[in-house]
């Protein structure tokens, strides 16, 4: 069920230039930026400090995450930390100035019954000003889901790009004892069964228009493509095409869907509307056409074939139908997704008996591996803003998600343990 979550905005990114050395970091690995984070406060004097202690806890996994800061050693915080200020003329600027920090976040609670009101700030140190500022009000539950939201503004006002830490990733596991959907959030928190179809379900995708996902499912006895809205529950059998139904991945504007139907002997790619009416075939060869991945501006898909022999990844144009090959290393080529930047596209490679994560740029130059060590990395998909990869390892024996930058650096474990979890896919905002 739907959440109520009414988000203020209290102060605008300020359009006043920076009086002293500018922050300025687009992307990790380049320059970081050394970040207070402080305990958030209790606004009514009522502590409550597990509310403190999962706010401190989200906010610094994500920022980790990101690559873009060093956090100062709260050991090392001055008397400013256990103050409140919440506005730019209550905080002791010389202070986080002393300990080298260039931001500061600080923040407030009030958790009345369920109600709960968080303030959240960060501050530009040299500058002396406020960057960003939210109010969060909602319900108890609601508290991670502020705390991500508040990660993503740190990025937009320190970037000028906004995170993607309010999302959420699907997946598939065998928890329940079949293979079905799942939702958790980008840390891997609160997993969400989603589906109880009690057979196979595979390749999730999320609609760009609304929080509904496409995957395909073997519950009526064929990989049929099925549609589901998350909070309604709504389901509909979309794609029951004899033969495969799979892969399915909505176009950037949501109207309509590539996927790989097999109705006439062969496996092809085709463009159908979101009501399951064809509107189109994409190929036409005697090789496999499998695992469509759009271009960001939607007329183009990187896919895989075996139209030349051994599985690589091709690109074809919407438009014209022109096909050109993009990978000429490996055996085995699969499951490319292209970046939501439209500037690289990651795909996985069997190489020496295991897959491991590779991407290169859409004229197929610059190619770079990005994963390395014992297991196989498979199924890779970008995060909304292009910053992360989302896929599946199964170095410790079981498949399992992780995530990791763009350029492979930082990679985590996020999903529980036990499982065998899969076929990841991010959503846009949530």
């Amino acid at each position: 069920m739907r959440r109520t979550l009414l988000l203020i905005s209290l102060c605008l990114i300020l359009a006043a230039p920076l009086a002293a050395a500018p922050i300025e970091i687009r992307a990790p690995g380049q320059q970081t930026i050394p970040l207070a984070l402080t305990r958030i406060l209790p606004l009514d004097g009522v502590v409550r400090p597990e509310v403190a202690t999962e706010i401190d806890e989200v906010l610094r996994g994500d920022l980790d995450l990101s690559g873009l800061f060093t956090l100062v050693d709260p050991a090392a915080f001055l008397d400013d930390a256990g103050r409140l200020g919440l506005s730019s003329t209550e905080v002791d600027f010389e202070q986080w100035r002393l300990l080298g920090a260039q931001a500061v976040v600080k923040g407030a609670y009030s958790l009345r019954g369920e109600e709960l009101s968080l303030e959240m700030r960060i501050y530009d140190v040299p500058g002396r000003r406020l960057l960003v500022g939210r109010r969060y009000l909602g319900k108890r539950a609601d508290l991670r889901r502020m705390a991500h939201s508040f990660a993503d503004q740190i990025l937009k006002g320190l970037t000028g790009e906004e995170g993607p830490f309010n999302t959420r990733i699907a997946y598939i596991s065998r928890r329940s004892g079949h293979k079905e959907l799942y939702l958790m959030e980008v840390d891997g928190h609160n997993p969400q069964r989603i589906t109880d179809h009690r057979s196979i379900v595979l390749n999730p995708d999320f609609s760009p228009l609304g929080k509904e996902l496409i995957f395909t499912s073997y519950k009526a006895g064929n990989p049929d493509l099925y549609r589901k809205e998350i909070y309604s529950g709504a389901e509909a059998r979309l794609s029951y095409r004899q033969g495969l139904n799979i892969s399915g991945r909505y176009s950037p504007g949501g109207r309509e869907i590539a996927l790989t139907l097999s109705k006439d002997g062969n496996s092809e790619l085709y463009l159908i509307g979101t009501d399951g009416t064809l509107h189109k075939r994409l190929t036409n060869q005697w090789g496999i056409d499998v695992d469509a991945s759009w271009s960001p501006r939607g007329d183009a898909m990187a896919f895989v074939s075996d139209r030349l022999g051994n599985p690589h990844i091709f690109v074809v144009d919407v438009v014209s139908g022109a096909v050109r090959r993009l990978t000429a290393e490996g055996k085995y080529n699969a499951t490319p997704a292209w970046s939501p930047k439209g500037d690289r596209i990651v795909f996985s490679r069997l190489e020496e008996g295991r897959f491991d994560l590779y991407s290169l740029r859409p004229d197929g130059s610059d190619e770079r591996r990005l994963t390395f060590g014992p297991g196989n990395k498979e199924h890779p998909r970008w995060s909304p803003d292009g910053r992360f990869i989302v896929y599946s390892s199964d170095a410790s024996g079981e498949k399992a998600i992780h995530v990791m930058r763009a350029d492979g650096s930082g990679s985590r474990l996020i999903s529980a343990d036990g499982g065998s979890a899969s076929h990841p896919a991010w959503s846009g905002p949530w």
